[in-house]
């Protein structure tokens, strides 16, 4: 039997326990969880170091070391994080409704956890922590495989929560990780049909795809963000530039990041020049179609440049003629992830509100808000942008499932 293998049905077993803790052992967990990462912050630190090191040896760009570096700020906000969910609901047990039918049955629907959760992630160790904790208060175990970059810092942090986890009572194999992060180990965790009962993808789009092709388990798909900023006619142009500069540069590294901006043609002789001199203060490489490059000098922007998601200081400007092409080219051209119209006009705001189809739609307010502390879920298993099951940042209800239960005093079917 492979390490895999007997590290799945590790956790598989302890899932089985988990799914009939109560809240009050779990959350004990969970707090240990959160003294415990502080207390023991400067190992991971330290832990966190070599993989900084030896990333920066191998000629990892800066926005992506900033995906991986852990600082005392960091891990004060984890350990943060992880108490917001101590004061969430448990939705496990939660009986949706009941309803009698004619023959006497009473027939309701009830939360229950998933069983294993498998996570395959890049280089974010903070991911490590988001998924443990939110699996956790809901009952799951969890199966990890990090990337290479991050080993230390995830086998480090692993290593601390299963020491609260097993002070709290609950089986040390709540949590696994694996240490052999090769794609062969990968795609053997792809294909643990029967162990893991689903597996959800964290990172870019090549990892995603190779998930989504290769997997033989059910796959909740969390997507790139390619997202956009779009600055209509009647937008207050100093807002405007506000949430673009905040969306683009904050944290250019994540997939709430702004990508590519669209102005609408009746304002964007005064507003490109704005942009283009804030952008760029910032370091951020400007790519525009052809009518933008009319207006400020910049470098062209292909076709493909509308598609990507740079994850890095550049993004791609298009003049549009309006909040017609703006939500017909976001449509085209996005992830599903999350998406910006700045604007005064109600009817507009309202408009694309409705027609732009991504998890999160924002009117005036900047994309980097997508996330699950944000939102007020304490932490995110991943941002969905799929449609089935769950969709946008996934907190502790997406880790359910639903259970029928039924309550009869005899009734035989005829």
């Amino acid at each position: 039997m492979s390490q895999l293998r007997e590290q799945a049905l590790k956790a598989k077993e302890a899932s089985y326990q988990l799914s009939v803790t109560g809240v009050s052992q779990k959350n004990d967990a969970l707090i240990k969880i959160a003294e415990k990462l502080i207390q023991k912050k400067d190992y991971i630190l330290e832990e966190n170091k070599k993989d900084l090191l030896h990333a920066e040896e191998n000629g990892v760009k800066p926005t992506m070391l900033d995906r991986l570096r852990l600082t005392e700020q960091r891990i004060y906000d984890m350990a943060e994080g992880v108490r917001q969910v101590v004061a969430l609901k448990d939705p496990v047990g939660e009986v949706i409704n009941m309803t009698e039918r004619p023959n006497g049955l009473v027939i309701g629907k009830k939360r229950v956890p998933l069983g294993l959760v498998g996570i395959i992630y890049e280089a974010r160790p903070n991911v490590t922590v988001d998924a443990v904790c939110l699996t956790l208060k809901t009952g799951n175990a969890t199966l990890l495989r990090g990337g290479k970059e991050a080993l230390c810092s995830n086998l480090a942090l692993t290593a601390v929560m299963r020491e609260a986890i097993t002070e709290a009572g609950l089986p040390e194999s709540t949590v696994e990780i694996l240490s052999d992060t090769s794609r062969e180990t990968a795609k053997e965790m792809m294909q643990l049909s029967g162990i893991l009962d689903v597996l959800i993808p964290r990172g870019g789009a090549g990892l995603i795809k190779t998930v989504v092709e290769n997997a033989t388990v059910p796959v909740i798909e969390t997507g790139t963000g390619n997202c956009h900023t779009y600055v209509d006619d009647s937008a207050d142009l100093e807002m405007a530039l506000s949430i673009l500069i905040n969306a683009k540069t904050q944290r250019p590294s994540v997939c709430n990041a702004c990508e590519s901006l669209l102005v609408s043609e009746k304002i964007a002789e005064e507003f490109l020049p704005m942009a283009k001199t804030a952008l760029e203060e910032k370091g951020v490489e400007l790519r525009g179609c052809e009518k933008t490059r009319k207006i400020i000098p910049i470098n062209a922007a292909t076709n493909e440049d509308f598609y990507t998601e740079y994850n890095d200081l550049i993004l791609s400007v298009k003049i549009v003629s309006g909040i017609d092409e703006a939500i017909s080219h976001i449509n085209l051209h996005n992830t599903k992830h999350s998406e910006c119209i700045v604007t005064k006009d109600y009817a507009n705001s309202q408009k694309f509100l409705k027609s732009v189809d991504a998890a999160a739609v924002y009117i005036n307010a900047s994309t980097r808000f997508t996330d699950g502390f944000e939102f007020g879920y304490g932490a995110e298993i991943g941002i969905s942008t799929q449609k089935l099951h769950a969709r946008g940042p996934m907190g502790l209800e997406a880790l359910t499932t639903i259970k029928y239960i039924i309550y009869g005093n005899g009734q035989i079917r005829g």
